[in-house]
């Protein structure tokens, strides 16, 4: 029987202790299941595990099934996850990095919200990028971060930067991947919040985004509710990207005004649609609300209609009227206004089931998936129908002349799935995956052939825990996908988790598609700091990150932001303290284990600077600056220069100190700031 018992992992549990344990009919096509490894060799045969495994299945009443799902997802230590998953974190301003199959959370990447480990928002260099996020100057510290998209390249991702949309308040944030780290946060000048992106056109010429809520356009204007029609609109963007200096240019970014219908969400064309783009809309009523005044309230005035919209939008074309100077400039931005929209003939709507959640273009780019909330089916739409439709001319209008495809024209079929559908993604095996919140569960369906109406059919329905919203699939709305892992973003937790409090952990939960597995969830991860959203999911291997900042024999100090030599850093023995009448400047570097100076001492009320060097060279050599009563924490990695300024308005004696265990002794890593009374 042990030549019978190949490739296992993690504990790599033999077959006889198992079968012992839970049962031999049990068992067979638990141990069956199990996953190969790499090195042979390695392999424990089955004589070679203690009873002690044996024991803990039954102490912990495994199942068949519990055994597997451990020994798939298990990472033993110094052995990598296949995919790294980001994952918006809600109302946390975060994006969280999560590997797959092992569902650890690697890092929570800082983007619109201050987070003292990584110093984000404390130093001069990174308050300066949450100050780009600001709002009539006023610097916002939260975020309520949604939709991650990663760079594309030729319609993959190419593990290079990741965009991130914040819908509080209407922002972008850039995260450079090579340190994931944030450059840059971009507030859109005319939207006070948004939610239709981030998705990116195929080799990222443009991240896209769209309101949700109409407004008037541009931060400040006014119009009374009752001008809704007549004042509000809505505005679909396409910014610019600039790969090279990897930060999204303003200046070239544009917008196109749409009816006051709100917009959901977003994706861009590929393949056979490859020039276009595509926003969900919803309350096409354009109802308001007022439930104290005795109207109905929004939720209801928004879902009389049977219908809503999807927009269409070529932005091949947009982007050439851009060039020819058929724009507005409102408040710094260029803005295509509706008249000229249509009579460019750059945007049009189809008719899609109302309150639509999710659109999503299969890999091939031949068809659009619509997710109505209020409809059990997902509505697919045929790319080559509605470019003919198009093309064909001659179009209905909605009361603002936007041109309405012919619904019945445009569509290939719909698929029956369940209650609640909202969001679908793809695997490399013809297969589509949709949530659906109100069965709480995912539906696996087959995308089917043009003109086929029997070869679009579910498949399966697997329940999750509880009420999912987003999924994720590696790769899963790309032109490749890679068809191994799935990850159901769930809201509600309930009984799955210890008791917490009333507030409880969000559920994500780890899905196997690989072909020949079982469809069944792998891993409950509570996750117990903000709700994430959407996700995406790249191959590891396709991450470039770097291990510490440059160094040169005679420089010293990165800045991460500027993506340069920081003018302020300095090598070992290049350290200062100058004080000019009420001004101090302090050159600081720090190594294991001690700050040079590890003294300072300034009058009473001083104005000071501190730039402080990490002047370490090795991997993961990052060391920590914490002041005491300033409201300083830096995170300082290897070659890394950061500002800090404050004023010393308070006298007395403030330590500071490492914050990041850095050697045997870190915890005499310290030194003294002394701010002398002015009565001194």
């Amino acid at each position: 029987m042990g030549s019978e018992i190949n490739d296992l992992t993690g504990h790599q549990m033999n077959r006889r202790k198992v079968v012992a344990g839970i049962g031999a009919a049990a068992t067979v096509p638990a141990v069956a299941a199990m996953v190969g490894v790499q090195n042979r060799s390695a392999v424990a045969r089955q004589d070679d595990l203690p009873d002690e495994v044996n024991k803990i299945i039954t102490e912990r009443e495994l199942s068949p099934e519990d055994v597997t799902a451990a020994l798939e997802t298990y990472m033993p230590s110094g052995k990598m996850d296949d995919y790294m998953m980001f994952a918006s974190s809600g109302h946390a301003g975060m994006v969280y990095a999560i590997g797959v199959p092992s569902m650890r959370n690697y890092k929570s990447i800082a983007v619109f919200t201050p987070e003292p480990w990584q110093g984000y928002g404390f130093s001069e260099e990174t308050k300066a990028v949450l100050a780009q996020g600001s709002i009539n100057g006023k610097v916002m510290h939260h975020g309520d971060t949604h939709h991650p998209a990663l760079s594309e390249t030729d319609g993959k991702y190419d593990g290079k930067f990741l965009f991130i949309n914040e819908k509080a308040h209407g922002r972008i944030g850039v995260v450079d991947l090579s340190d994931f780290s944030t450059k840059q946060i971009v507030k859109n000048p005319l939207l006070v919040s948004e939610h239709g992106g981030c998705f990116v056109t195929p080799n990222t010429e443009y991240v896209l985004e769209a309101d949700q809520y109409p407004g008037v356009l541009g931060i400040g204007n006014y119009a009374p509710i009752s001008e809704f029609k007549e004042k509000y609109r809505g505005l679909c963007v396409l910014w610019k990207f600039d790969r090279d200096a990897g930060r999204l240019v303003l200046e070239e970014s544009f917008g196109i005004e749409t009816p006051p219908y709100g917009h959901d969400l977003g994706d861009a064309g590929k393949g056979a649609c490859e020039g276009y783009a595509f926003w969900n809309s919803f309350n096409s009523e354009m109802a308001t609300g007022g439930n104290m005044d005795g109207n109905p309230p929004l939720e209801v005035g928004a879902s009389q209609n049977d219908m809503d919209y999807l927009f269409i939008v070529d932005w091949k074309k947009a982007e050439q009227a851009v060039a020819d100077g058929k724009f507005e400039d409102m408040n710094g931005f260029r803005v295509i206004r509706m008249d000229v929209a249509v009579a460019e003939g750059l945007m049009y709507m189809v008719p899609e089931p109302k309150s639509p959640h999710g659109v999503d273009v299969t890999p091939d780019g031949n068809f659009l998936v619509i997710s109505g909330k209020l409809d059990p089916h997902v509505t697919v739409f045929s790319w080559e129908k509605i470019k003919a439709t198009i093309d064909a001319g001659e179009h209905d209008a909605d009361e603002f002349g936007v041109p309405i495809l012919g619904y019945e024209d445009c569509l290939e079929t719909q698929v029956e799935l369940g209650l609640g559908p909202l969001h679908t993604q793809y695997d490399n095996k013809g297969f589509a995956y949709t949530s659906l919140f109100l069965d709480s569960a995912v539906a696996k369906w087959t995308v089917g052939k043009a003109g086929d109406a029997e070869s679009w059919k579910l498949v399966e329905k697997l329940p999750v825990h509880y009420n999912v919203g987003h999924i994720c699939a590696a790769g899963g709305d790309t032109m490749e996908p890679n068809g191994d892992y799935l990850v159901a973003l769930n809201k509600w937790s309930l009984d799955r988790f210890p008791p917490v409090g009333p507030l409880l952990p969000q559920n994500l939960q780890l899905i196997d598609i690989r072909e020949g597995k079982p469809y069944r969830p792998l891993y409950d991860m509570p996750l117990a700091y903000g709700e994430p959203h959407y996700a995406q999911m790249i191959a590891m291997d396709v991450l470039k990150t770097i291990d510490v900042y440059p160094q040169e024999d005679d420089k010293v100090g990165w800045d991460p932001i500027a993506n340069d030599w920081h003018p302020e850093g300095r090598m070992k023995g290049e350290e200062s303290i100058e004080i000019n009448g009420n001004d101090v400047v302090i050159h600081m570097t720090v190594m294991r284990s001690h700050f040079q100076p590890d003294i300072i001492e300034v009058p009473e009320g001083a104005n000071v600077t501190m730039y402080i060097t990490n002047i370490e060279n090795a991997k993961d050599a990052t060391h920590g600056f914490v002041l005491g009563g300033q409201d300083i924490s830096l995170s300082l990695e290897a070659g890394e220069t950061e500002t800090v300024k404050f004023v010393a308005e308070t006298a007395g004696v403030y330590p500071y100190y490492c914050t990041e265990f850095c050697s045997a002794l870190h915890i005499e890593m310290a030194g003294y700031f002394l701010v002398k009374p002015a009565d001194a």
